[in-house]
């Protein structure tokens, strides 16, 4: 959902709730004045910037006891959640892109493998997944998938049907990695990197943030725990947030504490 419609609301919200306040007639309406430019203030500096709360999208039925929403397509496919109800699978496919998957609530096994909550696996184009299951059910974001675009669909689940596992995937759990400091109280465990993209974890401790910046490429983040502060934009737990190429980020923010992935395009050295 575009963020400018929910400071829209928000603001037809706060003007009813003034109108309903026992306050004298010059201070009600000094006080939505100063309000409404607060605001308009806040949708000119987040322009551009994309977040999908909990409450926006709409859950699609993609077979028995597995759901999807998308979140956003784009050229390196899209970015989506899958709810898989527990014993529910997903069949054999063929990536078309990088594909990228966090488990969020839950576990997920494919062959041998049993990923849980926030566990980060990564799949090469042409690469072949077998079957996907959930023991116990579980809530997923993927990015670089066919999901939503039909024929592309189409494409893998075919392609799964031809023998040959492609290049093996990586998988990063909890206890891998190195978490590396990147600010007072922040820190990042780098997961995957070519010439194009890289994606990493960031962790917020409690009152922590990282500095404004600028995006030279698009950037999307999926927030696993906590709640942390774009500027003026809140996302929580298992929301979306993407920033195109040209926007600017605001003072990164968690008073809760909060680990977030993020995944951005790489800019090539001079």
């Amino acid at each position: 959902m575009n963020d400018k419609n929910n400071d829209e609301e928000i603001n037809m919200l706060i003007a009813a709730e003034i109108s309903e306040t026992p306050l004298p007639g010059t201070l009600r309406q000094g006080l939505r004045q100063r309000l409404s430019e607060r605001l308009d203030d806040s949708l000119r500096r987040h322009a551009g910037l994309l977040t999908v709360h909990g409450r926006d999208g709409v859950w699609s039925e993609l077979k028995a006891g597995v759901q999807s929403k998308i979140l956003r397509a784009g050229a390196g496919g899209s970015s989506v959640l899958i709810r898989l109800n527990p014993g529910a699978t997903l069949p054999v496919h063929r990536h078309r892109h990088l594909e990228e998957g966090i488990v969020l609530t839950g576990s997920m096994q494919m062959g041998e493998l049993d990923l849980g909550v926030a566990d980060y696996h990564v799949s090469a184009p042409g690469s072949r997944h077998a079957v996907i299951t959930s023991r116990d059910g579980c809530l997923t974001y993927l990015r670089g998938t066919s999901l939503g675009n039909t024929m592309g669909l189409v494409i893998e689940l075919l392609g799964g049907l031809v023998p040959g596992a492609g290049e093996a995937p990586v998988t990063i759990t909890g206890k891998d990695g190195q978490w590396q400091p990147i600010a007072e109280g922040v820190e990042e465990k780098r997961l995957w990197r070519d010439g194009q993209q890289a994606s990493r974890f960031i962790r917020f401790a409690p009152g922590s943030s990282l500095a404004g910046h600028r995006h030279e490429q698009d950037e999307e983040t999926m927030v696993i725990e906590g709640e942390i502060f774009f500027g003026d934009l809140l996302a929580r737990s298992h929301e979306f947030h993407f920033a195109p190429a040209g926007t600017h980020h605001e003072t990164l923010f968690s008073d809760t504490g909060a680990l977030i992935f993020v995944h951005e395009g790489v800019t090539p050295a001079a």
